[in-house]
């Protein structure tokens, strides 16, 4: 009988599955769940998110000021008199309005 000499399959068994395992953590580290794209977006959403909640503040900060000046420990008259124009659309005899 005359036997052939086959390769040995088993270094390239070896070699392809490291590869494949390889490129699949590779793949895994930039595209997963965890990866950097995914840190990125995180990162991106953060500073949108930062910057909405610094907005809100300021929007609060404003109304607690409009909130104190018409309590009752403490009255801006000139806040009165233009909340109360603008509620009820009343002018004074001596304005002029432009629309």
């Amino acid at each position: 009988m005359t036997r052939t000499n086959l390769p040995a399959l088993g270094p390239l068994f070896y070699f392809l599955g490291t590869v494949f395992i390889g490129l699949y953590f590779t793949f895994a580290a930039v595209q997963g769940d965890y990866g950097v794209f995914k840190r990125s977006e995180i990162a991106a959403e953060n500073r949108a998110l930062r910057s909405e909640l610094e907005q809100l503040q300021v929007e609060v900060a404003r109304m607690e000021n409009l909130t104190k000046r018409l309590s009752d420990t403490y009255l801006d008259l000139d806040l009165l008199d233009e909340q109360a124009r603008d509620v009820l659309g009343l002018i004074r005899a001596d304005e002029i309005v432009i629309n």
